[in-house]
C-alpha cells in the first residue's frame, strides 16, 4: 500500500509499504480521510522523543471498517468508523480510577505504532468507534481533535459563569477550544495568533470576537477594552511557549483559570509567587476521556462544530510540501487534511 512515511528529521516521504493484517483482537481500516495534528509538525521537525523514524503518522481518522481478527468481529464490513487512538491497559491504578488518559502504560496509534498516513491501520477493536453515514469524513478526522479540546475548554470552564475567554494559537486545536467555549456559554472569545491569515479565519469561522497579534497589538490593552475592563477569567493556551505561558499568567485575572492544552516547549518560567498571591488555577489536558471523545462524536453528527471556513483537504501524496508549508507558516487554514488515494 501507499503511505506517507516520516523517515528523518523533516523527511516525509509517500511511499509503498507493507499492508498491515490485523491481529486477532484488530480492525483493519481503510482510511478516507486524516487530519495532521500539531504534534505530529513537532514530531515531523524531530522534536518529539515519543515518535521515532521511520513511522507512519496519523490518528484523527474517519474510514471503513474492511476486514478484522478472529475476536474483533464487532463491526461489519464498510461500516464508517472514526479511531480513538489512544490505548490503555484497562489495570493500572490511573485506569482503575476512570483515567485511562494518564494509564501509565499508554499507547497511541501514529506514535507507538502504525498510524493512519496510509491506505489502511490496524487498530484494537476497542479504538473503533463508528459514526453515521451521513457525516462527510473530513467532519468525522475532527472527532479526536474535538476531543481533546472539549475536554479541556469544559474543565477550564467548570468553576466560571459565563467568562470571558482568551485562546493562544489559532491552529485546529486553539480553534475548536475556542468553539468549544462559545457552545459552553463564554460571553466573549478573544483569540491571539502570530499570522494574520489564521486571525481571519478564527473571525470569519465565528470561533472569536476579538482576535490579537502579539506584535502589533497590545495585549493587556486590547482585554482590557474588549472586555468592557472585566478582563479575562480563563485562559486556554494552546501554543506552549515562553512568550504564551507568561502572558497567560499575567494578564488573567486573580482568581482564574489557566489551562495548558499546548506542548511548544517543556522547560518555561513562570512567576509563581504572583500565582499564589492571585490564587490563579493553572491545569493541564494531555488528551481525553471515553465520554468525552462520545461527546466530540455527537456535537459533529449534531453539526455544533462542522469543519466549514477553516479546514483544507489534499491528496496524501501532497503530503511532504504540505508538512513542509506549514512548518513554514505557508498555510491559510487552521487544520489541513489529507485524502487517501482511492477512499
Amino acid at each position: 500500500m501507499k503511505a506517507l512515511v516520516w523517515t528523518a528529521p523533516e523527511k516525509m516521504v509517500f511511499q509503498d509499504v507493507p499492508k498491515p493484517e490485523p491481529a486477532e483482537d484488530e480492525v483493519l481500516i481503510r482510511v478516507d480521510t486524516v487530519g495532521i495534528c500539531g504534534s505530529e509538525i513537532e514530531g515531523y521537525l524531530g522534536h518529539n522523543s515519543l515518535r521515532v523514524p521511520p513511522l507512519v503518522m496519523g490518528h484523527e481518522c474517519c474510514g471503513r471498517v474492511e476486514a478484522w481478527g478472529a475476536r474483533a468481529g464487532r463491526f461489519a464490513a464498510g461500516t464508517k468508523v472514526v479511531i480513538n487512538p489512544l490505548i490503555s491497559c484497562g489495570a493500572c491504578p490511573a485506569c482503575r480510577k476512570g483515567q485511562n488518559q494518564l494509564c501509565t502504560s499508554r499507547r497511541i496509534v501514529g506514535i507507538h505504532r502504525p498510524g493512519a498516513f496510509g491506505q489502511w491501520v490496524a487498530v484494537p477493536v476497542t479504538c473503533v468507534v463508528p459514526v453515521s453515514e451521513s457525516l462527510g469524513a473530513a467532519r468525522a478526522a475532527l472527532a479526536e481533535p474535538l476531543a481533546c479540546s472539549l475536554r479541556a475548554a469544559r474543565r477550564a470552564m467548570q468553576r466560571h459563569f459565563r467568562p470571558n475567554v482568551l485562546v493562544f494559537g489559532a491552529g485546529g486545536i486553539g480553534l475548536l477550544c475556542a468553539k468549544v467555549a462559545r457552545l459552553l456559554g463564554a460571553a466573549r472569545i478573544l483569540l491571539v495568533d502570530t499570522q494574520y491569515d489564521r486571525l481571519k479565519i478564527a473571525l470569519d469561522a465565528g470561533a472569536a470576537d476579538r482576535t490579537v497579534h502579539p506584535v502589533d497589538d497590545d495585549l493587556t490593552r486590547v482585554v482590557r477594552e474588549a472586555t468592557g475592563g472585566e478582563g479575562v477569567d480563563v485562559v486556554i493556551d494552546a501554543a506552549g511557549f515562553q512568550p504564551t505561558r507568561a502572558q497567560a499568567m499575567s494578564v488573567v485575572n486573580p482568581g482564574g483559570t489557566i489551562m495548558n492544552i499546548g506542548l511548544g516547549i517543556d522547560g518555561t518560567e513562570l512567576p509563581i509567587n504572583h500565582q499564589i498571591r492571585s490564587e490563579i488555577e493553572v491545569l493541564g489536558s494531555f488528551c481525553y476521556t471515553p465520554q468525552d471523545f462520545h461527546d466530540a462524536v455527537r456535537l459533529l453528527e449534531e453539526g455544533r462544530v462542522t469543519e466549514e471556513g477553516w479546514t483544507a483537504s489534499l491528496p496524501a501524496a501532497e503530503g511532504g510540501r504540505a508538512f513542509e508549508d506549514l512548518v513554514r507558516g505557508r498555510v491559510r487554514q487552521g487544520k489541513l487534511f489529507l485524502v487517501m488515494e482511492g477512499a
